[in-house]
């Protein structure tokens, strides 16, 4: 009976500790909830702003609106923090109790328009199916959110940075403008050098690349330089009855087509691409995932053949030409004496805009061609993937997304981080958030969209990075 009672006793109280573990563990969801839910409601009213950039108004009032929209949200920060304002552009200086260098981060305000049928009104901000919806929840209201809402949650537990934390974000990402170069200026002249920033760029996300199978976050390390190009051709002109062989517009058409069908450009394997294939070659699959496996023996056998299979991967090797507009005569009957197509260039750091352009050029003279670079910026300062602010990124990855693969990479596209280059030698481009395929492709997109409950995680791994310069040593 002793035994009988006891083990019947022993039962009883772990079915007890169950229950009691269950009720923890529904109270822990309910909180979890309740903060997804928070997270996002707070979102969605920086949604609600509409704050299109535009290079064609200089009207700013929408952004001072949304500013005030950041002074409601996130009261601590206005609070405690030094706030400036650039044209639009923020910056908030949170002072911390030592004397190391500064950290950053940053997410632009400003978005794209938000054209076509949404299914959901795109600067609405509704939370349906589990997501805030509208234009912005992924580049890059979503970021700027989770860093700011980071701030102000430690800044509400009276918690004070082991160095200064600089929030910073610009309304001209979008159009290329002058805010992140105004922040950089006003942090030259106050001779500030940042230990490390942060900045938009990769994510975390289920194949990230065709053939990829797993969960990886995608830092960037390298962003390739920009050149907006002009190339423009000459003729007699003429009636459009009267045929003409070699007009503006047939020479720029050939030329574009010997561009297309005669690369000029080098693939070069660089160490960050190398890195990147050879952290993904486990969970590649097939002749892709051999080739990733054994990178450094077959370099020149997948400099060749990733050009032809992957576009993407192939961008991250290569500088890149790309045709985006055009302008020819006025009138639908007229031959016109000038045409211009313009083209959009990325330069890879082996082939920089110099040798590039040179390269170009060298083409549109066969074509009696004009070459006019209209806009150029040097490829970036690259991140070394056994740098200590990577390492610290992987690490806090690591801690705050269990089977998630960090992998370095290489960005084809361009991030205001690239202004910052004579203050920070180590700029990241990454923001912690988890999004899947389809949020990807909304980016510039329609019914862009982020879920709620990757942001307490994002928020939380803001906190983290910050709490770790604590342990920082130069």
């Amino acid at each position: 009976m002793p035994f009988a009672f006891h083990n019947f006793y022993f039962v009883d109280k772990e079915h007890a500790l169950s229950k009691e573990n269950n009720k923890m563990s529904k109270k822990e969801n309910i909180q979890s909830n309740e903060r997804e839910l928070f997270y996002g409601e707070k979102l969605g009213k920086m949604i609600r702003c509409e704050t299109i950039s535009s290079s064609f108004s200089q009207d700013l009032s929408k952004f001072y609106r949304f500013h005030e929209v950041l002074e409601q949200l996130f009261p601590n920060i206005h609070k405690t923090c030094e706030k400036y304002e650039f044209n639009g552009s923020l910056l908030f200086k949170w002072n911390g109790k030592g004397n190391g260098k500064p950290i950053l981060f940053m997410s632009h305000q400003d978005v794209v328009e938000a054209n076509g049928q949404w299914e959901h009104d795109p600067f609405g901000g509704e939370i349906i199916d589990g997501a805030v919806w509208g234009r912005g929840t992924v580049d890059t209201k979503g970021s700027l959110f989770c860093f700011l809402q980071a701030a102000e949650e430690l800044i509400g537990k009276g918690y004070v940075p082991e160095c200064d934390v600089y929030l910073a974000s610009s309304c001209t990402e979008e159009i290329g403008g002058e805010g992140a170069s105004l922040t950089v200026k006003w942090l030259q002249n106050h001779e500030v050098q940042l230990r490390f920033l942060m900045d938009e760029g990769g994510m975390i996300k289920e194949e990230p690349m065709k053939g990829v199978k797993g969960r990886f976050a995608m830092v960037g390390c390298l962003e390739k330089g920009y050149g907006d190009i002009r190339f423009t051709a000459r003729g007699n002109g003429g009636h459009a009855s009267v045929p003409q062989k070699q007009t503006p517009l047939t020479r720029l058409a050939a030329f574009m087509m010997d561009i297309e069908n005669h690369n000029p450009f080098t693939a070069k394997m660089n160490p960050t691409v190398a890195e990147m294939f050879r952290r993904m070659a486990p969970c590649t699959q097939g002749p892709l995932g051999t080739v990733m496996k054994y990178e450094r023996q077959l370099e020149p056998l997948l400099e060749k053949l990733l050009p032809k299979v992957n576009p993407l991967g192939a961008a991250m090797i290569s500088t890149t030409l790309n045709f985006t507009m055009a302008k020819g005569a006025d009138g639908l009957n007229v031959i016109p004496q000038e045409a211009y197509v313009t083209g959009n260039m990325r330069f890879i750091h082996h082939q920089g805009p110099k040798e590039s352009l040179a390269l170009v050029s060298k083409i549109a003279k066969k074509y009696e061609i004009e070459v006019e670079p209209l806009l150029i910026h040097e490829p970036c300062p690259v991140v070394n993937y056994k740098s200590k602010p990577f390492r610290l990124v992987e690490h806090v990855v690591r801690k705050m997304f269990p089977g998630v693969i960090v992998a370095p990479y290489a960005m084809t596209g361009g991030t205001d981080a690239k202004f910052y280059t004579p203050v920070c030698k180590n700029s990241i481009r990454f923001a912690p958030l988890e999004i899947n395929e389809q949020q990807y492709q909304s980016i510039h997109g329609l019914n862009e969209n982020i879920n709620i409950n990757t942001l307490p995680k994002a928020v939380d791994f803001y906190k983290r990075i910050i709490r770790h310069m604590e342990n920082w040593k130069e």
